[in-house]
């Protein structure tokens, strides 16, 4: 389903809205859909997200692609799993960047009937991100319903965020990329042909390709869980996963993801993948020879099953 225009909104009727990307549906996100819950229940109001689609950065930096925790979708899904009434995608373009605030949220009618809107501090939105706290709650004062602070979540001395979140990915610490979402980071895949090469090494890998611009890791070998819905495997099945260049073979420089099942034998091709990962085994290394990797990959797979206990 397509994102929709501000003028699409389905009728929902009196409601209170929280605004946002929600990448990762992280911990910092899921204390403001509480907080819009509870509210919106008090206020006998549905609980609804809007989220901007593309990333609002792509619109006014173009040409920047900003690297997704989750696939659209599944933000959807895991907004839902919330307790949120309502979670739809809203086109994000120059019309709705240059509205004013006021603008956007009279817009936002007939479909939704505002009883109130959730907002952190630093949050903003509109003409020069002049919807701020403070002037959102101006609008709200002047029109009957309610603008509702949330301070934002702090962990460990920081605010919980999606860059925060991308930025302990790129160093390779999934476990803690994994404590801030409260879920495993995710990457969701489609098996494509390669060249084989882990067939032959004996180490049988499914390439993944991606039809979003996907957060990967730092470069390493990784345990991971994976769920393949289409050959009835998982969820939670233990893989290897690595992302790498494979170095040891002077490929070409791209970026490959691979998942390697443990027993598990069968064809992957053209099904999606749902993989999550667990931790880190190791960086990515250069080899002299294909047969000290393939030494190397054997103890990964001794690594790995050790962790699971198997």
């Amino acid at each position: 389903m397509s994102a929709l225009r501000i003028d699409e909104i389905p009728e929902i009727g009196p409601a209170v809205v929280t605004l946002g990307v929600f990448d990762g549906v992280h911990r910092g996100h899921r204390h403001v859909i509480e907080a819009t819950r509870r509210a919106a229940a008090e206020r006998d109001a549905a609980s609804v997200a809007i989220v901007f689609s593309p990333h609002p950065d792509e619109v006014v930096r173009p040409g920047v692609i900003v690297e997704r925790l989750l696939p659209p979708e599944v933000t959807l899904e895991r907004l839902h799993e919330e307790g949120l009434d309502h979670a739809m995608e809203m086109r994000f373009d120059d019309a709705v960047r240059g509205m004013d605030p006021d603008v956007f949220l009279a817009g936002l009618a007939p479909g939704i009937e505002l009883r109130g809107i959730t907002m952190t501090p630093d949050s903003a939105f509109g003409r020069a991100r002049s919807g701020t706290l403070e002037r959102v709650s101006e609008i709200g004062a002047i029109n009957g319903w309610d603008c509702i602070a949330v301070e934002p979540l702090v962990l460990d001395g920081a605010p919980v965020s999606s860059s925060r979140i991308r930025a302990a990915l790129h160093e390779g610490e999934v476990e803690t990329a994994a404590d801030l979402l409260a879920a495993r980071p995710m990457l969701r895949g489609t098996v494509v042909h390669g060249d084989e090469r882990g067939r032959e090494l004996g180490f049988p890998t499914a390439n993944l390709s991606f039809a979003y611009p996907a957060a990967l890791p730092a470069l390493g070998i990784y345990l991971g869980r994976v769920a393949v819905p289409a050959r009835d495997v998982g969820p939670g099945h233990p893989a290897l996963v690595s992302v790498g260049v494979r170095p040891t073979f002077h490929d070409d420089g791209r970026v490959l993801v691979e998942v390697y099942l443990l027993d598990w034998d069968g064809d992957l091709y053209d099904a999606e993948l749902d993989v999550e990962l667990e931790s880190r085994l190791r960086s990515e290394q250069r080899f002299d020879s294909v047969e000290a990797l393939i030494e190397q990959m054997q103890r990964d797979e001794v690594e790995a099953r050790r962790r699971i206990g198997g």
